[in-house]
């Protein structure tokens, strides 16, 4: 069992440099942003930038957050980089409509997709976008625009549409959503709440826009120790007695509960930054 990604680094992809410390900062996966990060009048230089880039495979996964798909600039950032050998998935922003997927999918070629739910009909329509089409590999939320478009405040505002997400995912067969980032770069306390918060919910792991958030987000969704130690008991009583069983403890063991554990023992065998 493959361990999953449990950071994910934005860089814009307007500055080269970032994006190597970006790329050496031990995150696993970067994320080159074409979209928000990136400047009306630097679009063009972004795209070409992450072009030479991407002409070669990279040291981790290098994924790139194309322009709105509504917008005049995604199909010319899909033409450019969706063949390219370095890239291993596209990030679509404001998706809104499963229709949005399919296009994508036929117009690429099959890189891995990945759709960002910003609106209240993005989130409306999430399961009918994770199910789109196989290219798909996930679904995650965008946090400040859909704020906006909710005109939502406070942050447990936002719960709703955060479950909405999670069972989408899971109900079409999707790895855990990772959480949106924590805009303030020095609130580490709160990026560790939020993480905490969010694992409750059901999110596994998140993005970031600093290196200093990655171990607060590792050490957030890595299992502890009395975790670890649950799973280890389980995995090794299930291996001795195939099928539901009790603990010695009392707790019931089915193969839901084994698979769970199975889970948990494969996140503590990651690569960590620490």
């Amino acid at each position: 069992m493959t361990a999953p990604a449990l950071t994910w680094l934005y860089a814009p992809g307007d500055r080269p440099r970032v994006v190597a410390k970006a790329l050496a900062a031990g995150a696993d996966v970067v994320v080159v942003d074409l979209e928000d990060a990136v400047a009306p009048d630097r679009k063009d230089y972004a795209r070409k930038a992450t072009a030479e880039l991407l002409t070669e495979p990279q040291p981790v996964p290098v994924h790139v957050r194309v322009n709105a798909l509504d917008g005049p600039l995604a199909a010319a950032d899909l033409t450019a980089l969706a063949a390219l050998p370095g890239l291993s998935g596209l990030r679509l922003p404001k998706v809104m409509a499963p229709e949005q997927i399919t296009g994508v999918a036929a117009a690429t070629g099959g890189p891995p997709l990945y759709a960002l739910l910003e609106t209240a009909l993005g989130v409306e329509r999430a399961y009918r976008i994770a199910a789109a089409h196989p290219s798909l590999r996930g679904i995650a939320l965008g946090e400040a625009d859909l704020r906006a478009d909710l005109g939502v405040r406070g942050d447990t505002g936002l719960d709703w549409s955060r479950s909405r997400v999670v069972v989408a995912a899971r109900a079409a067969g999707l790895a855990p959503p990772s959480q949106t980032v924590h805009p303030d770069t020095r609130d580490l306390e709160g990026l560790a709440a939020s993480c905490a918060h969010g694992r409750a919910l059901g999110f596994l792991g998140r993005a970031a826009i600093h290196p200093r958030q990655l171990p607060i987000i590792e050490r957030a969704y890595l299992p502890t120790e009395r975790e670890l130690e649950e799973a280890e008991t389980i995995v090794k009583a299930a291996t001795a007695q195939p099928g539901a069983l009790a603990l010695p403890d009392g707790r019931f063991v089915d193969a839901a509960v084994v698979a769970t554990a199975q889970r948990t023992l494969s996140l503590a065998r990651r690569p960590t930054l620490s």
